[in-house]
């Protein structure tokens, strides 16, 4: 005779049996069924123990794009963790280095994987890293107004010292300003301008403004005057002079010379002399007239420097 199925087993606690079965499908969707996307993510790199002495010269990206497959959820989170791509430099040494970024080079939580990196290689150019001091090269256009010259151009600082790769240092002999204008400049005068840097200078100590002192000379002619008369010093005495007149070599302001029809007019001659003194000769004095915004005039020589007090 045929035995009948028992069912009663399954009738027994079937409130616990249903809510283990709907526990069960849910972790069963939340780890098996949890939507699974792929996404493209930016991970920086971090370069790592570099030596003290060695320097990046180069320009690199400072990022990589990474495809990657997992859970969305998972994916999520991983970028809340700030995760990089670790670039050791510890043994670097001077020269071009090329690092491969593949999957291996990321760590990534459990449950995501790697499907594509960008770019696929990094290449650094590793450099000594030195210091030079640059003196100022002045680039500078024009001449100062008729009349005067540069006399000297002098910066403060006079040198900069910069710190940076050696391979970008060893290509400059100096740093050049930027053009100083000299067209018609009549007085010497301290302003600030730029340097002239270029892209890699640049970059490694920006813009960066000096102080620039200009000091203009007048330009100075030498000339023969003759002809200056001889006067006397001591006021109301009636004394003449052999030679009546001196003539003078000196060295006068170009701008002067120009504007001055008679350049006697410039000079005073004169001595110290009475009429007891007569028939002896006296020492000639002779100074320049000095203008008011002009240099001073220079006398040379005197011809002659004495002169005979006549009777």
């Amino acid at each position: 005779m045929k035995r009948k199925p028992d069912f009663s087993l399954l009738s027994k606690h079937w409130v616990l049996k249903l809510l283990s079965l709907i526990i069960g499908a849910s972790l069963w969707f939340s780890v098996v069924g949890e939507d699974r996307v792929d996404m493209t993510v930016t991970i920086p790199l971090e370069l790592r123990n570099l030596p003290a002495n060695l320097v990046i010269a180069n320009q690199y990206r400072k990022d990589i794009e990474v495809v990657l497959s997992g859970s969305r959820r998972l994916i999520q989170e991983m970028r809340q963790q700030n995760i990089s791509r670790p670039i050791d430099l510890g043994k670097a040494e001077p020269g071009t280095l090329v690092v491969k970024n593949d999957a291996e080079s990321i760590t990534l939580p459990h449950g995501i994987t790697v499907q594509r990196v960008q770019p696929a290689n990094i290449t650094l150019q590793v450099d000594r890293l030195t210091r030079k001091d640059f003196p100022i090269t002045p680039i500078t256009k024009g001449k100062p107004a008729a009349g005067f010259i540069l006399e000297s151009l002098t910066f403060t600082p006079r040198h900069i010292s910069v710190t940076g790769p050696q391979t970008i240092l060893e290509k400059e002999e100096s740093l050049k300003t930027a053009v100083i204008n000299l067209e018609g400049v009549d007085s010497s005068s301290t302003f600030q301008v730029h340097l002239d840097l270029n892209e890699a200078l640049l970059k490694l100590i920006g813009e960066t403004v000096i102080e620039a002192k200009v000091a203009l000379k007048e330009i100075m002619v030498r000339k023969t005057v003759r002809a200056i008369p001889i006067n006397s010093k001591e006021a109301g005495t009636p004394v003449r002079f052999f030679p009546p007149t001196v003539t003078v070599e000196a060295e006068i302001p170009e701008r002067i010379v120009r504007m001055t029809p008679e350049l006697a007019t410039l000079f005073q001659a004169s001595v110290n002399a009475s009429a007891d003194k007569a028939d002896q000769e006296v020492q000639i004095l002779v100074n320049g007239v000095n203008l008011p915004g002009y240099a001073p005039i220079v006398i040379l020589k005197i011809t002659p420097d004495k002169a005979r007090i006549l009777p």
